[in-house]
Order: C-alpha cells, then structure tokens, then sequence
C-alpha cells in the first residue's frame, strides 16, 4: 500500500530520529487520521532499530507479556519475562545506552488505564536515564484529551515532551492523492463528502463515479461508513442525544450559540456549552470568530469542521428512514442530489479555497504574505443590515477579499464588479480583490486589483 501525503509531518518526525540522546515525542489525533501508519511509514525508512507496540485494552500484566515476546523477537532473544510494564520499559531504557533505539506506544491511554501511575513511572525513566540512553520514546493515542492532559503542569510528564505532533485531517490537495483519475471538479465533490481522513479515502473506488461511491459507501443500508460518525462519537460521547442535536442543528445551517440552543432542544445553556466544548476538542466542530472582531462573543459562530460528519447529519442522520425502505439510488436522488451539487459542494469549495490561500501562503507565492484568514463582519446600522463575507485575508497593511464560485458557467465581469462594488459598499477597504471560478472566466486576465484563480490552479 503506497504512502500519500503528509510530506511536512515526515520530516518532522525524520527530523527527530536523527537528534542525538534520548527524546519523547507526543503524537495524537481523532481516531483514523492515519497516525499509525505515519510512525510505521517513517520507522521504515529511519534505518534505526524499531520497536512498535499497539497497547491493549486490558491487564498490564497481559501488556507486559505481549511487549516483551515482540522485544525478544526484535533482539532474537529467547523468551523474555518480566515483572510489569515498569520492568519491561527499563529493559529498553537501559538496552539504548549499547544501541539508538525507537519505541513506540501506539494507543498509550489503554496501557495507562491498565497500569497505575504509568505517566509517573515514565517521568521517572527518563529523568534517569535523560543522560545516558539514545532511546526515542513516542507515546500515541486517539484520546485527544488523555493525551493533551499529558501535557499540563500538573502531569508527572511535564516538561519531558520534547515533540508534540497533533495530527490534522489532511487537506484537499494531499487527499485528492488518493484518488488522481477523476476530473477536478470531482475531486472536489469527493473531497467534499470524505474530507481528510485517509482511511476514508482509501475506500474510494475510482472505477465508480462519485454519485456511486456516495451510495456505496455511505448513502445506503449496510454501507461502509454507514454508522462511522454515529460510533466515533459514541465512543467519545456519553450523551450522544445531546450531540445528536446539536449536530442536526448545525447541519441546517445555525452557527450562533442562541440559535442552536433553540434549534437542538438541548436542556440547558450549561449542557449545550458542554457538548460543543467536547465537539471542539474532537476537533469536529470548530468556533470561528470575525477576524475584525476577535473576541466578539455575539459575532463568532460554530460549524462542522468534519466533512463526512456535516455530510451525514445533512443526509444521512436526517433522512434515515427514508433511507431504510428505498432503493439506494433513488434515496440519492430524491434527498441528496436536489441540494448537493448547488448548496452543499460550493460550501464546502469556499473552505478549500482557504486552504488554497493557506498553502500559497506557507509556499511564499503570496506577496507581503498574509497573518490571518477567515470571515470579516460588516455591520449598516443606517441600512439595518449587517453579514459576513466568507473568506478575507489581512497582512500587514491591508484586506484581500476573495470570493468562491463552484458554478457551471464562467464568472463574468459584470458579477465581478457587482461583488467588488458591495464590498466597497460594506466598508471593507480593499488592496485586492480574489476570485475563485470551477469554471473559469469571461476574461481569463488577473491584473494588479483582481486575480481570478480557476480549479485547475488548485490542483497544480
């Protein structure tokens, strides 16, 4: 199976490979991001002795045991027995003085359910042999908060991580790795339902169309990621009503916090402000305030920041009964399609977009590069109207407004110069003016005010 993307990630971890001494690393993320198979990926080609343990659920002294047959298979030692975990980690602590040595703990919050004052006992190893291992120590795990909890004062691993790799969902580009035959328009569409998860993409088959891999994968009974979204947050979640709620009313669309109070029926203000914190820090759902107002409580919103989560709690979760006594394709055409290519896809290409700006910017091909990037809120108290446009950038000088059109036909100048006048209008003072097109332009020409950037751009 061939390794896509995560170029940056890669390097990093190469990079802490190669430091001399002992160092621990942190490296977390939601649950089939592909952490796994980026230690694995980069443990094959550092060219140093490896040991990776996937922990299980269950007794330490179980742990114990299935840690030291993998290191006594690694070493070509004969069977090997220890007392527990803090005998078995000892061993490898003590064996990279001779040696430079990885160990990995993939899924470190189930050793540390199983092992009384594990963090401690970690702590105490390193402090010991700080000076005098060669050992990389990487501690893993899906539990985002158990493993940022690793990382707080009052944790007996504090200040001993010398790494932290939080891991993201990737974006649109390296996800469009995995599935290189179809059109870019297409990509998009995909991109639009999977997002960023590699597992999910892998799923992809480019022998089907996209309406074909929606409904065999997810719009249909018994499909593949059917119940994906629904488990995760179960296995994170206790309420998951709540969740569920909340979720539903973001899916139509409701962002302010009084709105989906109302909307999601979620018992109090308390317990709604519990749920989203948690969607947060799962990192699901964001909350994005104006990049003019930043600490406008009134003005920030919440939103799905999971596409295959929005995509089905827009379709899926809402329409389930629907779902259960039609045929998949008429399911997909009656209660997909009609709002899929005209509202839901050209939501999801505004976010893209950002993306885009984002990677041009880290690549230098912006010019001065920009510090901020998100929706800029205009307020007309003489014309009683105020909103939000999408997508804004602010560098050291000035605003740079962009707009994303995923249309059939192309932008014309007159549209052009009809959203260049409103922002005018809004107070929004502008260097430039950004516009993105799935289907090109009437005249093709940026100039020194206005770049029109086309799909193909985003691909290249």
């Amino acid at each position: 199976m061939t390794f896509l993307g995560r170029t940056r990630e890669k390097k990093t971890l190469t990079q802490f490979y190669e430091h001399t001494g002992m160092n621990t690393a942190l490296i977390y993320g939601r649950r089939r991001v592909g952490k796994s198979e980026l230690i694995k990926q980069t443990l094959k080609e550092c060219g140093t002795r490896s040991i990776y343990y996937e922990c299980k659920q269950t007794s330490e002294q179980n742990n114990a045991g299935s840690l030291a047959a993998l290191i006594a298979e690694n070493f070509g030692y004969p069977p090997l027995s220890f007392s527990g975990i803090e005998e078995t980690l000892n061993f490898l602590f003590q064996k990279a003085q001779d040696e430079k040595l990885i160990l990995v703990l993939d899924e470190y919050p189930y050793l540390r359910e199983g092992v009384r004052g594990l963090d401690s006992i970690v702590k105490s190893l390193i402090d010991h042999y700080r000076e005098k291992s060669q050992l990389k120590l990487i501690l893993c795990g899906s539990f985002v908060d158990t493993m940022k909890s690793l990382l707080l004062s009052e944790n007996a691993l504090y200040g001993r991580i010398d790494l932290t790799l939080n891991l993201k969902p990737m974006d649109y580009y390296d996800s469009a790795l995995f599935y290189p035959n179809f059109s870019d328009e297409d990509k998009v569409r995909l991109y639009s339902v999977f997002g960023g998860i590699p597992h999910y993409n892998r799923l992809i088959d480019q022998q089907q169309s996209v309406r074909e891999n929606i409904i065999s994968l997810i719009a249909s009974v018994g499909a593949r990621l059917e119940n994906e979204v629904s488990m995760y947050l179960r296995s994170e979640i206790a309420r998951i009503a709540n969740a569920n709620e909340v979720f539903e009313a973001l899916a139509r669309g409701f962002s302010r916090y009084s709105d989906i109070l109302f909307q999601s029926h979620v018992s109090s203000s308390p317990a709604l402000a519990d749920v989203l914190d948690r969607l947060i820090r799962m990192e699901v759902v964001a909350k994005e305030a104006p990049i003019n107002d930043e600490h406008s409580r009134r003005k920030s919103g919440y939103f799905i920041s999971d596409n295959l989560s929005l995509f089905y709690y827009r379709y899926i979760f809402r329409y389930a009964s629907q779902m259960n006594v039609m045929e998949p394709e008429t399911f997909f055409d009656r209660y997909i399609a009609p709002n899929f290519e005209n509202e839901y896809v050209p939501g999801r290409f505004e976010d893209m977009c950002r993306q885009y700006l984002i990677r041009q910017n880290r690549a230098g091909r912006i010019t001065p590069p920009f510090e901020r990037i998100g929706k800029y809120w205009y307020d007309l108290p003489k014309e009683h109207r105020n909103g939000e446009f999408d997508i804004v950038t602010q560098d050291e000088n000035d605003y740079t407004f962009y707009e994303a059109k995923f249309r059939k036909s192309p932008v014309t100048e007159a549209m052009i110069a009809a959203e260049i006048e409103q922002v005018k209008a809004a107070g929004l003072n502008c260097r430039r003016y950004g516009f993105f097109s799935r289907s090109g332009f009437e005249r093709p020409q940026s100039s020194d005010e206005v770049v029109k950037i086309e799909l193909s751009e985003l691909y290249r």
